[in-house]
C-alpha cells in the first residue's frame, strides 16, 4: 500500500492511500485502519474501512488523451478493457460512437460537439466528455460489463483556443463506428466565389440589412464515395439551434427563404447565399445552425438520395446503415449594425428640411389648392338658375 500527501492552500493536508489487489485477493474483504498524527504529537482516533475485492461492474480503461487547439482525441487500450465491443460504446452525445483498430479504441471530437461541456475554473477553461456503454433497449438480459469513464482537456484562458471557441466556431469533428472520424467546417465568406473566408478575428461578423451573406459547409472525411446533405438550416437570436425563437431557412431538405441561392459544386460541399435580416424584438445577433448528414454516394434509399421531402414522403423507409447520424453545426454570430437617423440644425437655429420633406410639403399645398378649386366649381354649378334671364334671352 502506498501513501501520497497533498497540501491544500487552506492548510488542509490530504492523504491518498492506494492499494492494487492481486488475483488471489478476489472476493476477499480487507480491513484498512489508519490514524492521523500531527507534528505536536496529537493523534486522531483510529479509523477503519473494509475493502471488498470483487470484479468491477464498471470498467475504466487505460487511456491517453490528446488535447489539440480545437479538438480532443482519446485512445483507449483494448487490453485494459477485456471483452468490450466498441460498437456498444458512445460519447456523452449518443450520436457519437467510437472506432477501433487491433489494439485501441479511438475517438475524436471538437470542443463543441459530442456532448462536450465547458467549465470555467479560474485561469483555465476545461472541456469534458465521457465514454459510456449502452444496451439494446429491447434486450431483457446482458452479458457485457458497464463502461463509464470521463476525460478532459484544460486550456489557459489566454490561449488562442478560447478566443476561437467563443467568437468563431472551429471545425466540428465527430466519430461514428461505420464512418470513422469525419468533420465539418462551416464558414462565412466574403463573396460569391467562396474562396476567401471572413477572418475569425472579425467575429461577430458585422452586416447591414439586405446585404448578401455567403456561407459554406464543407465535409472532411477519408472515405472516398460520400455525399453531404444539408437537411435543415435555421436562424436563431442565440447560440442554440433549439431556441424558442427561430426562422427556418432550409427545412426537410427544402429551401424556405426566397432570398437563398445555392451554388452546387462537389458532393462534399454546400455553398449558399442569403439576404441579411434580423429578428424583431430588439435582437441584433443572428446565429445560423444546420443539421447535416453524410451518406454513401451509391445508396438509393439514404436521406441524401431523398432530397426535399414532403410530409408524405417523410414516411418512406431509409437505409440508415448507409448514412451518419444527424449532426448540428452552428456559425455566428452575424451582428446587424444599428442605423441611426439624426436631424441637424444650422448656426442660426433653422432646421434643415430634407428633400423628401420638402416634396411632401409641396404636394400637400397643391392638394389643398385643388380641393379649394373643386369646392368653388361645385358651388357655381349648383347655383339656382336665373329663369328671368332665360326668358329675356328667348
Amino acid at each position: 500500500m502506498s501513501k501520497t500527501l497533498t497540501s491544500e492552500s487552506n492548510g488542509v493536508l490530504e492523504a491518498t492511500l492506494t492499494w492494487t489487489p492481486q488475483k488471489t485477493d478476489l472476493y476477499r474483504r480487507v480491513p484498512v485502519c489508519f490514524a492521523a498524527e500531527t507534528l505536536h504529537s496529537s493523534q486522531s482516533e483510529m479509523r477503519c474501512i473494509i475493502v471488498a475485492v470483487a470484479k468491477a461492474r464498471v470498467l475504466s480503461g487505460e487511456a491517453k488523451v490528446i488535447c489539440d487547439d480545437n479538438s480532443i482525441s482519446i485512445v483507449v487500450s483494448k487490453a485494459s478493457m477485456d471483452g468490450i465491443d466498441q460498437n456498444w460504446l458512445q460519447l456523452r452525445d449518443p450520436t457519437c460512437s467510437l472506432t477501433s483498430n487491433d489494439t485501441h479504441i479511438l475517438g475524436t471530437m471538437s470542443l463543441n460537439t459530442c456532448g462536450t461541456t465547458m467549465d470555467d475554473s479560474g485561469d483555465f477553461i476545461v472541456f469534458k466528455n465521457e465514454i459510456n456503454s449502452f444496451e439494446n433497449p429491447n434486450a431483457v438480459i446482458t452479458r457485457r460489463n458497464q463502461v463509464k469513464f470521463g476525460f478532459s482537456c484544460q486550456y489557459p484562458k489566454m490561449a488562442s483556443v478560447s478566443n476561437r471557441y467563443v467568437n468563431h466556431k472551429s471545425d466540428y469533428i465527430f466519430t461514428e463506428s461505420s464512418f470513422g472520424t469525419f468533420g465539418y467546417s462551416f464558414e462565412v465568406f466574403t463573396d460569391s466565389s467562396f474562396n476567401s473566408q471572413v477572418d475569425p478575428s472579425l467575429y461577430p461578423v458585422q452586416v447591414q440589412l439586405m446585404d448578401q451573406i455567403y456561407m459554406g459547409i464543407d465535409a472532411h472525411t477519408a472515405l472516398p464515395e460520400v455525399t453531404l446533405f444539408v437537411e435543415s438550416c435555421r436562424a436563431t437570436p442565440e447560440d442554440n439551434p433549439f431556441s424558442a425563437v427561430f426562422y427556418d431557412i432550409i427545412k426537410d431538405g427544402c429551401i424556405m427563404d426566397d432570398t437563398v441561392m445555392a451554388y452546387p459544386s462537389v458532393s462534399t460541399k454546400y455553398d449558399f447565399q442569403i439576404q441579411a435580416f434580423k429578428f424583431t424584438g430588439g435582437f441584433d445577433e443572428v446565429y445560423i445552425s444546420c443539421s447535416v448528414i453524410l451518406c454513401a454516394t451509391d445508396s438509393l434509399n439514404s436521406r441524401c438520395a431523398q432530397g426535399c421531402l414532403s410530409q408524405a414522403a417523410r414516411r418512406r423507409r431509409r437505409d440508415v446503415s448507409q448514412e451518419t447520424a444527424r449532426h448540428y453545426i452552428t456559425q455566428g454570430p452575424l451582428r446587424v449594425a444599428r442605423q441611426t437617423h439624426n436631424a441637424a440644425s444650422n448656426d442660426g437655429g433653422f432646421l434643415h428640411i430634407s428633400t423628401s420633406t420638402g416634396v411632401f410639403a409641396g404636394l400637400f399645398v397643391v392638394s389643398i389648392a385643388v380641393l379649394v378649386g373643386m369646392l368653388v366649381y361645385n358651388v357655381r354649378k349648383t347655383r339656382p338658375i336665373d329663369r328671368m334671364h332665360l326668358l329675356s334671352t328667348f
